[in-house]
C-alpha cells in the first residue's frame, strides 16, 4: 500500500513524515523545480514565503499552545525549527533557507518516503492527501473544482473577527432586522456624530497593496468591495449600504440609530463575531485603530483582521469532517491552507492530523477526534462546522476554545489556564 501526498510544503512534509512513522510507504509529489508557483523561489521543501516567523512560542498564547500540542504529537518541523532558530524575542523565527534545507534533507533521507518531481494535474485515486497550498497549479485547481462541484474559492475577501467576550455589551444589542430570526445579530449603533468621525477616519486610513500574483485573477464583486472603497463614494454610502439601520431599534433609546454595524456568529459556539460587510485592504494596525471607533468595540480583541488576497481554499464545512477527510470519500484527505486553516503552523498541524487519521482508517481503526478544548481540536471543529455559512480561513486563536467554567478576568491568566486545560485534554486523548 502506497499513500500519495501532493505538495511538499509544511502540511505535506508533516503528512508524509507522519505516514512514514506509521510504517506506511509514501509517494510525495512536488512540482518544483520543474514548475513553481509565483510566490516561491527556492527548490527546497517547506519553503517559508511571507515571513520567517512561526509566531509566538509562549505557552499562554494561541500560537504557543498549538506548537506545544504539535510537539506532543511528534511534529517533524518543530525540532527542525529549533535547529534553524534565529533571535526574535518571544517568537519562534527561523533562518528560512536553513529551515527548508533541513526539512528537505530529513524527508529525502526517510526510507519510507519516495519523492516524485513534477506537476500533478488530477487527483489520483485514494489513499491520498492533497496539500498543495493556496497557490496550486491552474490545472490541478480546475480538476479539484470540478471534482468538488465548484466549491473552490480563489480570492480571500474576509471581514475582521472579534472575540465576543471583549465587546462592551452595555453599548450593543442583539436583534435582527424587523425582529426576523430572533437576536441573531449583535448591533453596534452609531449616532450622527460618532458615525461621521468614524467615516472620516476610515476614508483616510492607510491600505496595503496587493502583490502582482494576487491581482492576476481577482474575484472581487460589488458585495465584496473593501469597506474603505465604499466609504470614499460619499458620506452616506455606508448608511445606505452595509451600515443601514433600517428595521432596527436601539432598546436604550427607543429610536432607530443613525447607522449600525452588525456582527454575526463566526462559529457555532458564538465566541467569535464577524463584522458584516467589512472586507478591507487596510493595514492591520489601521483596522484596529479605526474599527475600535465602532460603538462597543473600543476594547475589542481582534482575533483576525480583514484580508483581501489571492488564496485558494475549499468550502471545508460542507466537504470535510474533523479529520480533514472528504465526507463523501474518506480516502481522499486535504491538508494545509487549502482547507481553510491559516498560518504556517496551522497548516503543518493539519498535515499531522490528516495523516494520523488516514493511517488509522487504513488499519481499519476509527479516526481520532481531538478534544474541542485543544487548539488542534478547535481548528478541526472550525473547518468542519456546517453552521458556518460564509466560510473564511482561520488561524489559531483563543476565541476558538470553549469558555472556562469560572470567569478569569485577567487575560494572561485566562489564556494560561486555557492552555493548561488544553494540554491536559490532549495528553488524555493521546493515551487513549
Amino acid at each position: 500500500m502506497v499513500v500519495r501526498v501532493i505538495g511538499a510544503g509544511l502540511a505535506g512534509c508533516e503528512a508524509a513524515w507522519t505516514l512514514a512513522g506509521e510504517g506506511l510507504k509514501v509517494r510525495l509529489h512536488e512540482m518544483k523545480p520543474e514548475k513553481r508557483s509565483p510566490a516561491h523561489s527556492g527548490d527546497g521543501f517547506a519553503e517559508l514565503v511571507c515571513s520567517n516567523s512561526l509566531k509566538s512560542d509562549r505557552l499562554g498564547s494561541a500560537g504557543g499552545l498549538l506548537k506545544e500540542e504539535m510537539r506532543r504529537m511528534g511534529s517533524l518541523l518543530l525540532p527542525i525549527a529549533e535547529r534553524a532558530r534565529v533571535p526574535a524575542g518571544g517568537a519562534l523565527a527561523v533562518d528560512r533557507h536553513e529551515f527548508s534545507r533541513l526539512v528537505t534533507e530529513a524527508v529525502r533521507l526517510n526510507p519510507n518516503i519516495e519523492v516524485v518531481t513534477g506537476e500533478v494535474t488530477a487527483l489520483p485515486d485514494g489513499p491520498v492527501i492533497v496539500a498543495t497550498g493556496p497557490l496550486m497549479s491552474d490545472a490541478l485547481a480546475a480538476h479539484i473544482e470540478d471534482r468538488l462541484g465548484g466549491s473552490l474559492s480563489f480570492y480571500d475577501a474576509a471581514a475582521p473577527i472579534v472575540a465576543a467576550d471583549s465587546l462592551d455589551w452595555d453599548k450593543v444589542f442583539r436583534a435582527s432586522r424587523y425582529d426576523k430570526g430572533g437576536g441573531d445579530y449583535v448591533n453596534c449603533p452609531f449616532d450622527k456624530e460618532e458615525y461621521e468621525a468614524f467615516h472620516e477616519s476610515l476614508v483616510n486610513a492607510k491600505a496595503v497593496g496587493l502583490k502582482a500574483f494576487e491581482t492576476e485573477k481577482p474575484k472581487v464583486y460589488e458585495g465584496c468591495m473593501p469597506i474603505e472603497t465604499l466609504a470614499k463614494r460619499g458620506l452616506d454610502t455606508l448608511r445606505f449600504g452595509p451600515l443601514k439601520p433600517v428595521g432596527l431599534k436601539d432598546p436604550k433609546t427607543g429610536r432607530r440609530p443613525w447607522a449600525v454595524v452588525q456582527l454575526r456568529h463566526e462559529n457555532g459556539a458564538g465566541t467569535l463575531l464577524n463584522l458584516v460587510g467589512f472586507q478591507t485592504n487596510l493595514k492591520f494596525g489601521e483596522q484596529k485603530r479605526v474599527f475600535s471607533m465602532i460603538p462597543g468595540l473600543k476594547n475589542a480583541e481582534f482575533i483576525r483582521c480583514g484580508v483581501m488576497h489571492r488564496n485558494t481554499f475549499i468550502d471545508s464545512p460542507r466537504l470535510l469532517d474533523r479529520t480533514f477527510a472528504l465526507r463523501s470519500d474518506p480516502m481522499t484527505v486535504f491538508a494545509g491552507q487549502l482547507t481553510g486553516v491559516e498560518g504556517y503552523m496551522e497548516s503543518a498541524m493539519s498535515g499531522i492530523i490528516a495523516a494520523k487519521n488516514l493511517a488509522r482508517r487504513l488499519r481499519g481503526e476509527e479516526p481520532m477526534v481531538f478534544p474541542a478544548d485543544t487548539m488542534t481540536g478547535a481548528l478541526c471543529a472550525y473547518i468542519s462546522d456546517e453552521s458556518i455559512r460564509d466560510f473564511q480561513p482561520m488561524g489559531a486563536n483563543m476565541g476558538l476554545l470553549p469558555a472556562l467554567k469560572e470567569r478569569v478576568k485577567l487575560k494572561t491568566e485566562r489564556y494560561e489556564t486555557l492552555s493548561r486545560r488544553a494540554l491536559g485534554s490532549l495528553d488524555l486523548a493521546l493515551k487513549g
